[in-house]
């Protein structure tokens, strides 16, 4: 029988650079069982696809108790390592945060360092803190739980190409040396920088898919290693409906070629 953290063990090590794990985030039971039947060896949440079919807006707008459940139904529904997107951590204390998420099954979490409520960048040091706090809760507890930082330099406005990478590396760094598994600076869209984060920071890479951004192919020949989709499928599914209820209201078949 697969446990927690054998379960931690195997999403940890799908963590390939060149070799990246590629995740077609989920948001609810129904598309997590097509994550997993399509042959992806994980499943990972995304907040912003979650919190609109919960009827909240993204950014800590949905109430935490939600957020955990409706990641406990996706652990519950597939068999491969599920690995949350809980944002900035809803404001929970590390200890209370990691008693919820082990509750849930899921073996991994993401955790951004925006500040939902001001908008900004949380301090570096601040977030490393909350960080550790965070792996030396799960450690205490005996829960291996697979940690991917978000480093939101690229989220922001300001400063200079330089500048950005330079503290988007400080950032990181940061973030490894408190337990950070993996390393995810979003919006990271052009491969010389990417091909710098690789470089400049000692842990897997995770790369945001979005257009504008080189391929699956071409992110793999950069070195990253770790490969998520966000809220674009929850996009594309979304917008595949409309289409078809746009079709229904002009009185044509969603159904036509």
């Amino acid at each position: 029988m697969t446990t927690s953290n054998d379960a931690a063990a195997i999403l940890r090590a799908l963590h390939v650079p060149g070799k990246p794990l590629v995740l077609a985030n989920a948001w609810d039971v129904a598309s997590a069982r097509l994550v997993e039947g399509a042959g992806f060896p994980a499943v990972a949440t995304a907040s912003a696809a979650i919190a609109p079919t919960l009827g909240y807006d993204d950014h800590e707008q949905t109430p935490p108790e939600e957020m955990f459940a409706a990641v406990a139904r996706i652990r519950r529904a597939v068999s491969v390592p599920v690995t949350a997107d809980l944002e900035g951590g809803y404001g929970l204390e590390p200890a209370e945060f990691v008693e919820r998420l082990a509750a849930t099954g899921a073996v991994g979490a993401n955790i951004e360092d925006t500040d939902a409520h001001s908008g900004g960048l949380r301090p570096a040091e601040r977030q490393a803190e909350y960080l550790a706090g965070i792996r030396a809760a799960a450690d205490a507890a005996g829960y291996d739980l697979v940690l991917n930082a978000r480093v939101d330099v690229y989220l922001h406005d300001g400063g200079s190409d330089a500048e950005r990478l330079a503290e988007a590396l400080r950032r990181g760094r940061l973030y490894r040396e408190a337990g950070a598994d993996s390393l995810y600076p979003i919006l990271v869209a052009d491969a010389p920088t990417i091909e710098a984060l690789v470089e400049g920071l000692d842990a897997p890479v995770n790369i945001l898919a979005r257009p504008g951004v080189p391929t699956v192919g071409e992110l793999a020949g950069l070195g990253v290693a770790r490969i998520s989709f966000g809220p674009g499928m929850f996009r594309i599914a979304q917008a595949a409906t409309e289409a078809a209820l746009r079709a229904v209201a002009d009185g044509r078949s969603p159904f036509a070629p």
